[in-house]
């Protein structure tokens, strides 16, 4: 199942030093009224938060990381959760040697650097509903 949309705009921007990256990007999406879109990012984290998705239990199990992390990539997108604005995001960290980690991005994660880009899109908006099969809120389409 599948829907198609339009691209209706492009924002791009960066995140103030020291504040959550998750809250942050959120806030954008609402400040800038954006109900359907994808997120892209890069940049860097003084310490983050992940979390790793456990099927059999239905949870996610956060990592917590206290030290600084390069973001090497970072995907999501805005859809609606209970009648307001849900950024979902993805993240690709580097360990100092190269080492990476990743997992759906939770708070507190505290920026160092972080500069973003948002194509938001044009149609139907994506509604997560509740998922018996996955314990998953996921889009209604």
């Amino acid at each position: 199942m599948n829907n198609e949309y339009k691209i209706k705009r492009i924002i791009v921007g960066k995140l103030p030093y020291g504040e959550d990256l998750l809250r942050s990007m959120t806030e954008v999406c609402r400040e800038k009224n954006v109900r359907i879109g994808t997120i892209q990012l890069i940049g860097a984290v003084k310490e983050a938060a992940v979390g790793f998705y456990d099927q059999q239990k239905k949870e996610y199990i956060p990592l917590n990381f206290y030290e600084p992390l390069e973001i090497v990539s970072s995907f999501g997108n805005v859809s609606i959760k209970d009648d307001d604005i849900f950024v979902h995001l993805h993240v690709t960290l580097s360990k100092g040697k190269g080492n990476a980690i990743g997992g759906h991005l939770l708070s507190p994660t505290k920026v160092f650097a972080c500069e973003y880009s948002i194509l938001e899109l044009e149609g139907k908006e994506l509604i997560r509903k509740y998922d018996e099969t996955t314990g998953l809120y996921l889009w209604d389409i």
